[in-house]
C-alpha cells in the first residue's frame, strides 16, 4: 500500500490535535503544500527527497514531515524512519503526534481506487518507539523512532529510510557531527528522505547548510515560508494609521491591512513589543530571519528591500579563450546555467567599465571580480569561484576585455601574482596607485589596490553610502546577502563576522574606490574611432609609406595626436 497517494493519505485517514485541542483531520495548508509538491518533483525525478526548510512559527512543517513519515513507515514493509528533535519534550510531542495518527486511524480504510487496508499492529518498544510488528514477528516489521539530539550516537548504528531533522538550529553541543552521524544513517537511493527543518538561530551549521541549498551546492530543495503565507495570520483592520515601516513592507510583499493587524498584534503580545523578535520568529524573507546581532554597517532594512526587488542575471556562464602562455585571443562568452560569472547588463559599445578584485587570501576562499557600469555606477556583472590565481588572471582578462577595456583593480595585500601576470599579458589598463619604493623610500607608481588603514575604511565607506544612498546600483543578491553579515566588530574594524565572508563586498567597495581613474562619460562613435586609431591603427599610419595611404586613414580614423 506504499504507494498509495500520500496527499490523499493524509487527509482521508489522519488526524490531529488543533490550536484549541480539538481531534480534527489534517488538511494541509499552503505552507504545507509548498513543501509537498517541493518533494513531489524530487520523486516524479526519481531522485532522494531532500529538503531543508526555513520557517516561521506554527506553519505545521513538522506535522505534515511526521504524517509522510507515517504513512511511509504504517503502509510498507521493512521500513526504519528516525526523528530528532533538539530537546526532550520536543520528542515526545512529535512522538504523541505519530502515536495520535496510529490511534485515529480506521480499523479498516478504503481507497478511492478500491483497494482497502487494515490498520497494522503495533507493539510499542519504549516510550518513544513506535513498531509495526506482532509478538510473533509476523507484521511489517517497520518502526518509528523519536530520539533527541545530544542522545549518545545518534543514528551511527542504525540504517533508517526516512529522517526528520527537527529545529536543528537549536541543537545542543556540536550538532554538525551529530546531525553528521544522523544523515549517514540514510542510503542516498530514490525515495530515502531526510527533511531538516527549523527557525533560524543566528550563524551557524543550519545557516550553512541553508546557503548551500540555495545556492544549488546540495541536494536538498530549499523551502520558505513567510510569515505573510499562512492564511490564518490576519486579523481584522481597525482603522489605524500605518506607520512608515508599515507601508513599506505592505508595498514589497503585497500585504493587505488584515496581515498588518495580525503583525502588530504579534509583535505585541507574542514577542513582547520586540520587532527584532518577531523578525526572527517570523521572518518575511530568508534573509531576516538571519539577521545579525550588533553592528551592521549597512543599512539592513535598505538591503532587504534591495534583495526582494534585485533582477536575476541575463546570463550566466563562462569565457571559452586561446591560450599560449604569452598571449590570449579569441574570448567568447558561453552560456552555463553551472558557470561562475553571472551578467545583470551586457556591455554596451562606448561605456566605460570598472572591475574591483578581492582574491583568496586570509579568511576568504574564493576568487572575486565586481564590474560597474561607470556612467552610472551600476553592478552589471559578477564573477567569483574557488580559482587558482593563474585561471583567475585569465578569466579577469577576458571579463575587462569583454567589457570595453575596463579598468582593473585587484587588492595585491595576498598575492601580486594577478596584477603582474595581466602586465605580462599586456592588458591595457590596471589601477595605479601611489606607494613607496622599499629601499630608496621615493614615491612611486604601483599597479593594484592596496589595503591600508586609511584606503580600506575610504572604500568601505563609500560603499556604505551607496547603498544607503543609491541602493538600486547593486544587482547582486549573493553580493547584498554579504552585506548582512558585514559588521563593525569590537575594535571597530568593519569586516564579515565570524565564519562568513566579504570577499563580494570588498570587490564591489574596491571597484567604487578606483572608478576616478575611469572615464565617466561614454564615448561618442567619433570618439570610439579616435581611440580605435591610438590603439590599432597609429603604427599603420607610420608605416604608410604613400601619402594617399596617409590621407586616407586621417579621413577613416581622425587627426592621430
Amino acid at each position: 500500500m506504499s504507494g498509495i497517494n500520500t496527499k490523499l493519505f493524509i487527509e482521508n485517514f489522519l488526524k490531529i490535535k488543533s490550536k484549541t485541542g480539538e481531534i480534527i483531520p489534517l488538511k494541509l495548508n499552503k505552507p504545507q503544500l509548498k513543501l509537498y509538491n517541493a518533494l513531489g518533483k524530487q520523486y516524479e525525478d526519481g531522485k532522494p527527497l531532500r529538503a531543508i526548510i526555513l520557517k516561521a512559527r506554527q506553519m505545521g512543517f513538522s506535522t505534515l514531515t511526521e504524517a509522510m513519515i507515517f504513512k511511509r513507515t504504517a503502509m510498507a514493509k521493512n521500513i526504519k524512519s528516525g526523528i530528532i528533535a533538539h530537546i526532550s519534550d520536543a520528542s515526545e510531542n512529535l512522538f504523541k503526534m505519530s502515536k495520535l495518527f496510529y490511534d485515529m486511524l480506521p480499523d479498516r480504510f478504503y481507497f478511492t481506487d478500491g483497494a482497502n487496508a487494515l490498520k497494522p499492529a503495533v507493539r510499542a518498544s519504549n516510550a518513544y518507539e513506535l513498531v509495526f510488528d506482532t509478538k510473533n514477528g509476523k507484521g511489517l516489521k517497520s518502526g518509528i523512532r523519536c530520539m533527541t539530539a545530544g542522545g549518545e550516537g545518534i543514528g551511527r548504528s542504525d540504517t533508517f529510510q526516512n529522517l526528520h531533522v527537527s529545529e536543528y538550529a537549536w541543537w545542543p553541543g556540536d550538532k554538525a557531527s551529530i546531525l553528521l552521524g544522523a544523515v549517514q544513517a540514510v542510503p542516498n537511493v530514490p525515495n530515502s528522505m531526510i527533511i531538516i527543518e527549523s527557525t533560524a538561530n543566528g550563524y551557524d551549521d543550519f545557516k550553512n547548510r541553508w546557503d548551500m541549498a540555495v545556492e544549488g551546492k546540495s541536494d536538498y530543495v530549499p523551502v520558505f515560508c513567510a510569515w505573510w503565507e499562512m492564511d490564518e495570520y490576519r486579523l481584522p483592520y481597525s482603522g489605524f494609521i500605518l506607520s512608515d515601516e508599515e507601508k513599506r513592507i505592505k508595498e514589497l510583499y503585497s500585504l493587505d491591512n488584515d496581515q498588518l493587524t495580525w503583525r502588530r498584534w504579534c509583535i505585541a503580545n507574542n514577542c513582547g513589543g520586540d520587532l527584532e523578535k518577531f523578525k526572527q520568529e517570523y521572518p518575511a524573507c530568508p534573509e531576516e530571519a538571519f539577521l545579525a546581532s550588533g553592528s551592521c554597517v549597512f543599512d539592513q532594512e535598505k538591503v532587504l528591500e534591495r534583495i526582494q526587488r534585485s533582477p536575476e542575471p541575463v546570463a550566466i556562464g563562462r569565457f571559452d579563450f586561446k591560450y599560449d602562455e604569452l598571449h590570449i585571443t579569441d574570448i567568447r562568452w558561453a552560456d552555463d546555467k553551472n558557470g561562475f560569472i553571472k551578467i545583470y547588463k551586457k556591455p554596451v559599445k562606448g561605456v566605460p567599465y570598472v572591475i574591483g578584485g578581492d582574491t583568496a587570501g586570509e579568511g576568504s576562499d574564493n576568487f572575486v571580480g565586481q564590474v560597474l557600469d561607470n556612467t552610472t555606477g551600476e553592478q552589471v556583472a559578477v564573477l567569483k569561484h574557488q580559482f587558482d590565481p593563474h585561471i583567475y588572471t585569465r578569466l579577469m582578462f577576458c571579463l575587462g576585455k569583454y567589457y570595453n577595456d575596463a579598468l582593473i583593480g585587484i587588492e595585491a595585500n595576498f598575492t601580486t601574482y594577478p596584477i603582474e601576470e595581466l602586465q605580462r599579458l599586456r592588458y591595457p589598463r590596471q589601477y595605479v596607485r601611489e606607494s613607496t619604493d622599499t629601499y630608496t623610500h621615493a614615491p612611486k607608481r604601483s599597479f593594484g589596490f592596496q589595503t591600508t588603514s586609511k584606503s580600506r575604511p575610504a572604500a568601505v565607506d563609500e560603499l556604505i553610502k551607496i547603498v544607503a544612498e543609491e541602493t538600486d546600483t547593486i544587482n547582486d543578491k549573493e553580493t547584498l546577502r554579504e552585506m548582512l553579515t558585514f559588521v563593525k566588530n569590537e575594535r571597530g574594524r568593519a569586516e564579515a563576522i565570524k565564519g562568513e565572508h566579504d570577499d563580494m563586498v570588498m570587490a564591489l567597495a574596491i571597484a567604487h574606490y578606483i572608478s576616478d581613474q575611469q572615464k565617466k562619460k561614454a564615448e561618442s562613435t567619433t570618439e570610439r574611432r579616435k581611440t580605435k586609431w591610438h590603439q590599432s591603427q597609429k603604427e599603420d599610419y607610420r608605416n604608410a609609406r604613400k601619402k594617399e595611404d596617409r590621407d586616407r586613414m586621417r579621413d577613416l580614423w581622425g587627426e592621430p595626436c
